[in-house]
C-alpha cells in the first residue's frame, strides 16, 4: 500500500520518507512520506479555503456527514485495526485494535447527534437576547501514538460537526491508520477539498502548526512539556487550546478514609474505584499541568465554537 499526505483533496507525495517500526518485532512495516513547513502551509491554505462554505453547510448535512464516515469505518474496520497492530504492537484480542475501531465508530456516531442550539438569555416584552456558537475556523489535530485513532476521532469529530475544517499531524510512531482513514474519507467524497487533511513532520512541522497566523486552535494530545511549548508559540496569535497532557497519579484510599475525598481532589476527572472509564457524552478536561480546554459531549463540541451574542429590542 502506498501511504499518502492529504491535502486539499489530492494525495500528496514528498521528496524525504520516514520508515514506521512495528514495535512488538522491531520491523520496518511501511514508509511514509515526511511531511515539511510548506506541505502544512498549503493544509493549512486548502483548510482556511473549504471553511466559508463548511460552516455555512445546513446543520443536518454535516450531522449526516458524519453518518457516512462511521459507516465507513465500520466497512473498513478489518484493514484499519490490521494497520494500528502493525503500527502501534496492539494485539487483535481482548483490549486491542478492534477495540480501538469499534470506539471510532460509536464516538463518530454519537458525536453525530450532538447539537449545539442557540440559547434564549433574555425573552421579555422589551428585548430578546441570543446566543450563538459559531465555529472557530481552522483547527489543528496533534495526535500521540498510544490510540492513534481512537484520539483522532475524538478530535476531528467535533471539529467537523461544528463546521470548522482540520489539518491532521498524528504521531511519526503511528500515522499509518490515520494517513489511511483520511484516504478513505476523501475517496469516497463524503468532504468537500480542503475540509479534512492530513500531514506528517518532525519538530519543524509541530512548531510551524504551533505558530501559524491561519491556524485558531489546536487540539493536542501528549506530555506537559510539549503541552507548554505548544502554549508559549500559540499566545503570539492568540490560538484557542484544548490540550489533554498529563494525567495525575493514582490514589489509593485504605479502610476508614471518607470516601467523599475524591470530591475534593483537583482534577479534572476522577475515578473512584475504576479508570479510564470514558463515554462520548461525559466531558473530560484537566486542571493545572494534566491540561486546559475540555473534551467530549456538548461542552466538547463548544471548545470548537466561539460566543455571538444577538441583542434585539422589541
Amino acid at each position: 500500500m502506498t501511504h499518502s499526505l492529504t491535502i486539499d483533496g489530492n494525495a500528496f507525495q514528498t521528496q524525504e520518507t520516514f520508515d514506521v517500526i512495528n514495535p512488538s518485532t522491531g520491523d520496518v512495516v511501511a514508509t511514509c512520506p515526511l511531511g515539511t513547513v510548506s506541505a502544512l502551509d498549503a493544509a493549512v491554505a486548502a483548510a482556511r479555503r473549504a471553511f466559508p462554505g463548511w460552516a455555512a453547510r445546513p446543520d443536518a448535512e454535516r450531522r449526516d456527514s458524519l453518518g457516512k464516515i462511521a459507516d465507513l469505518i465500520e466497512a473498513h474496520q478489518a484493514e484499519l485495526a490490521a494497520l494500528i497492530t502493525a503500527e502501534q504492537g496492539k494485539p487483535q484480542i481482548g483490549p486491542g485494535a478492534p477495540f480501538e475501531i469499534g470506539g471510532c465508530i460509536a464516538w463518530t456516531r454519537v458525536t453525530q447527534g450532538l447539537s449545539i442550539e442557540p440559547e434564549v438569555l433574555i425573552d421579555t416584552d422589551r428585548e430578546r437576547v441570543e446566543l450563538i456558537r459559531e465555529p472557530v475556523g481552522v483547527v489543528a489535530s496533534i495526535t500521540p501514538w498510544n490510540w492513534p485513532l481512537m484520539i483522532a476521532i475524538w478530535h476531528i469529530m467535533p471539529v467537523l460537526r461544528v463546521g470548522c475544517t482540520v489539518v491532521m499531524k498524528p504521531s511519526p510512531y503511528t500515522p499509518l491508520s490515520t494517513l489511511r482513514l483520511v484516504q478513505l474519507i476523501t475517496d469516497a467524497d463524503i468532504l468537500p477539498p480542503g475540509v479534512l487533511n492530513v500531514v506528517t513532520g518532525a519538530a519543524d512541522v509541530g512548531d510551524r502548526i504551533s505558530s501559524h497566523p491561519d491556524i485558531d486552535k489546536i487540539a493536542f494530545t501528549g506530555s506537559t512539556a510539549t503541552g507548554q511549548r505548544i502554549m508559549e508559540r500559540a499566545g503570539s496569535s492568540l490560538k484557542r487550546l484544548t490540550l489533554e497532557l498529563g494525567g495525575n497519579d493514582a490514589g489509593i484510599i485504605l479502610p476508614g478514609m471518607d470516601m467523599n475525598v475524591a470530591r475534593r481532589l483537583v482534577a479534572g476527572t476522577r475515578w473512584v474505584n475504576r479508570h479510564g472509564v470514558l463515554n462520548p457524552t461525559v466531558p473530560m478536561g484537566g486542571v493545572k499541568k494534566s491540561g486546559i480546554g475540555v473534551e467530549f459531549g456538548l461542552d466538547g463540541r463548544r471548545e470548537y465554537t466561539t460566543v455571538q451574542v444577538l441583542s434585539i429590542a422589541k
